[in-house]
């Protein structure tokens, strides 16, 4: 029982970099991980020995995000803000790198939840393709049809934001 403890303790990072890149908060993508947590150890005899913990924990907390999705639709159907009303409090930041790192961010989170958690799982985690369909509990071809049509998001986003930007260089 041990040595499940401490694997799964070893994963932690992994889960908290995931969980970030999926809810793109800090504290939402800690309470993941800490849900996700709770969640496997008050179920640890049911991860069969020698399988991944990785894939058994990232399963657990793809489930729990996708719970979390569900839950925030509901919630942000009846509180809206219109994007005019955000547009006076943020301002951008001064260093190109961290608005570009933004940018990527900013798509990255654009793109629909199920595409943004394939890429994220065979981009950022390193995840095979059958490793992360198993995570997901989707086919290898749809898998590999979310992560296609995610980088064409991406790449549309990142296209249409470096324009936008270029466009406010040359208007200010």
């Amino acid at each position: 029982m041990d040595q499940k403890r401490t694997a799964i303790v070893a994963e932690i990072p992994h889960m908290r970099r995931y969980a970030r890149a999926l809810l793109r908060d800090r504290d939402s993508a800690d309470d993941l991980v800490q849900d996700s947590l709770e969640r496997a150890f008050s179920r640890l005899d049911h991860w069969r020995e020698g399988d991944s913990p990785r894939r058994w924990l990232f399963t657990i907390m793809h489930h729990l995000f996708i719970d979390h999705i569900r839950r925030d639709h509901r919630r942000r159907a009846a509180a809206e803000v219109p994007i005019e009303a955000a547009h006076g409090v943020a301002t951008p930041p001064a260093q190109l790198e961290r608005l570009q790192s933004r940018e990527v961010l900013d798509a990255l989170h654009a793109i629909a939840p199920e595409r943004r958690a394939a890429l994220v799982l065979v981009a950022l985690e390193g995840f095979s393709y059958a490793e992360a369909a198993n995570t997901l509990g989707i086919p290898t071809g749809t898998l590999m049809s979310r992560i296609s049509r995610g980088r064409e998001d991406l790449r549309a986003r990142l296209d249409d934001a470096t324009r936008r930007r270029s466009i406010r260089v040359v208007e200010t």
